[in-house]
């Protein structure tokens, strides 16, 4: 239920504005996956290559993530996702004219990671944080998280349309559009200039970051979202190529992870909802563990176009519902003034977790021809994720506190 309060015009239209923008930044994001076979066959480049490009891509994002927050705590996030954009459009734009691996790393790889940074649900969702009243907070993360999905199931059928009609190329010029969008909606984002203008300078910067990286619940919270990471970016670019190998065609794919982004807008406004009133951390525990029974399902029964349907639904109720919780959790432990920078950090580990995800499928594919082992290990990875949220602590951290009393 939506906070019974009422929201200041101007933020709401901070909060259209910022949902548009994850809306497109995660739309095209997610269909890097429907060019793993089209891209590769033309280009006669190996799965492993493109699984490397996009590899260093979520890595890219891992890095630049923590300086684009730091960045958006001191200025403001407008501009850090007007240069994200620009940088992820250029980079979709250097991959629809590859001709070679190098091209290919450099664009759909390296400036699209890099401009992921600027651009993305991360930095909205930081944003947001600041913006909002206390009150409202869950919530409007879960709007912007929400609004991510959304894009997932907008952006990937059509990309999977104009790859099917038109080829892939035709498919990447309609991504470095949806880009150019993001830079009309990104200069539309205002409401975090207060906030902004409190952060501190790089010593201070360093002193919150080694009081964080104390936090025991924090480090935690890392940890647990490592496990996300990995288990998103392998689904996300190496499920199509799986279904492929069992004989379910493009479409079959394109629709499977258009349903993840439908019933993750509903998963993550929820977690977003229920975050304002029940144990983040029990959530994001029972989140993880029921993500590892939905893969056991999808890999133990007869595959179909109808089972492909049912586990996109199931997935997504469970994608980026661990999105607002482990956010929120952030604001609670040390408030909002350095959350960008700080939830960078936690996303960075969600980046490497997604670079070996993505990068594992690849290696093992090339190796065994089979995706099977990393199905496993990601199965075991929700029992770990599940077991280190459980000790969190949902409080305040006091030396955090004492810090930014200084």
């Amino acid at each position: 239920m939506r906070p019974s309060s009422r929201i200041a015009p101007a933020l709401l239209a901070t909060l259209a504005a910022a949902s548009l923008v994850s809306l497109l930044s995660f739309g095209v994001r997610s269909a890097f996956g429907l060019f793993t076979d089209p891209l590769t066959r033309e280009l006669h480049l190996s799965r492993e290559v493109y699984a490397i490009a996009i590899a260093l891509q979520n890595l890219a994002w891992g890095v630049a993530q923590p300086v684009a927050g730091w960045v958006a705590d001191r200025h403001g996030a407008r501009r850090v996702i007007l240069g994200g954009a620009l940088l992820y459009a250029l980079g979709l734009l250097v991959m629809a004219l590859a001709t070679s691996a190098w091209q290919v790393t450099l664009g759909a790889g390296v400036l699209a990671g890099l401009g992921m940074g600027g651009a993305s649900y991360i930095t909205v969702l930081a944003a947001l944080g600041r913006a909002m009243p206390a009150e409202h907070r869950s919530w409007a993360l879960g709007i912007g998280t929400a609004a991510g999905s959304l894009g997932q199931f907008v952006m990937v059928p059509l990309a999977q349309a104009a790859i099917a009609s038109a080829g892939w190329r035709t498919g990447a010029w309609l991504l470095v559009a949806a880009m150019l969008v993001v830079l009309v909606a990104g200069a539309l984002v205002r409401g975090d200039r207060a906030a902004a203008e409190q952060g501190g300078g790089s010593d201070s910067a360093l002193a919150v970051l080694r009081t964080a990286l104390r936090h025991p619940s924090y480090v935690l919270l890392v940890l647990g979202f490592f496990v996300c990471g990995f288990q998103l970016a392998f689904i996300t670019v190496h499920f199509p190529a799986w279904l492929a190998d069992h004989g379910l065609g493009g479409n079959v794919a394109s629709w499977g992870i258009a349903m993840v982004g439908l019933f993750n807008v509903v998963g993550a406004y929820g977690a977003g909802v229920w975050g304002g009133h029940a144990s983040r951390k029990n959530l994001l525990a029972g989140l993880y563990l029921a993500r590892g029974l939905s893969i056991l399902l999808l890999i133990t029964l007869p595959l179909s176009g109808g089972t492909v349907l049912l586990f996109g639904a199931s997935m997504g109720l469970l994608w980026l519902s661990t999105v607002p919780l482990t956010s929120g959790l952030v604001a609670l432990f040390f408030g909002t003034r350095y959350m960008a920078m700080l939830f960078g950090v936690v996303f960075f580990s969600h980046q490497v977790g997604s670079f070996l995800g993505v990068y594992l499928g690849g290696w093992m594919y090339e190796r065994t021809g089979s995706y099977e082992l990393v199905w496993w290990c990601c199965i075991g990875l929700s029992l770990f994720a599940a077991l280190v949220n459980l000790p969190i602590r949902e409080r305040a951290s006091q030396p955090f506190a004492r810090l930014l009393a200084l």
